[in-house]
């Protein structure tokens, strides 16, 4: 067993373990942690708990200080600037890919673009043009249509911020027999998100779902 706090990088992200490495932590505060690619900041997602990791988990560095948080909000200005850069490069070299956003380490050390595509992409060429203009380590990232409406966000069509950018941590499956047992509409246009894909919330009021949820004081 192993002391561990949850950390998220994003809102509505997934929470991942890090070794407190004695540091007194509570819910919300501000930490800097030490990734696979460097140095984030992050937030304390789930206070601290005994877990069996299955690996060594990587520690928190410090509880992030004014300095930190200024770096980040600087890092984030330089991301957008190299977002651009990177926009040019896709579009010259006519690459069938969409780029969605990108982040830089707390530290600079890395620099990840996520981008959306069809199909696979040979971006060696975009990733040494990259290389040759970012004094970092760069990489390119594929995610799918889901990923990409979480980190650009939006209203539903119920009028109220995407349940992806809000609450849902991570994706479950959602089929058209759930739209069907529930008597709805097959209507594409009442039954997609954002995404292009099939509501996640029509898995909220599924009987097998509410089926799983506890009844008030059990």
């Amino acid at each position: 067993m192993a002391q561990a706090v949850g950390i998220r990088f994003r809102s509505a992200g997934k929470v991942y373990d890090f070794d407190p490495a004695g540091i007194s932590l509570r819910f919300g505060e501000q930490v800097v942690v030490l990734t696979v690619h460097g140095q984030e900041l992050g937030w304390v997602a789930r206070e601290e708990r005994e877990v069996t990791p299955d690996a060594p988990l990587r520690p928190v560095v410090r509880q992030a200080d004014y300095e930190d948080v200024e770096l980040y909000a600087k890092m984030k200005d330089k991301a957008a600037q190299s977002f651009d850069v990177a926009l040019e490069q896709v579009d010259r070299l006519a690459l069938d890919m969409d780029l969605v956003d990108c982040e830089y380490t707390l530290d600079g050390h890395h620099l990840t673009f996520y981008f959306t595509a069809e199909g696979r992409v040979d971006f060696r060429e975009l990733v040494r043009e990259l290389n040759a203009r970012f004094p970092c380590r760069v990489e390119l990232r594929q995610i799918g249509v889901r990923d990409e409406a979480k980190i650009l966000g939006g209203l539903g069509m119920c009028g109220r911020p995407m349940c992806c950018t809000t609450f849902l941590t991570e994706f479950q499956s959602v089929s058209i027999r759930m739209v069907k047992e529930q008597g709805l509409s097959l209507n594409p246009g009442r039954i997609t998100g954002n995404c292009g894909r099939l509501l996640c919330c029509l898995r909220f009021e599924h009987p097998d779902q509410l089926k799983a949820v506890p009844a008030v004081g059990d």
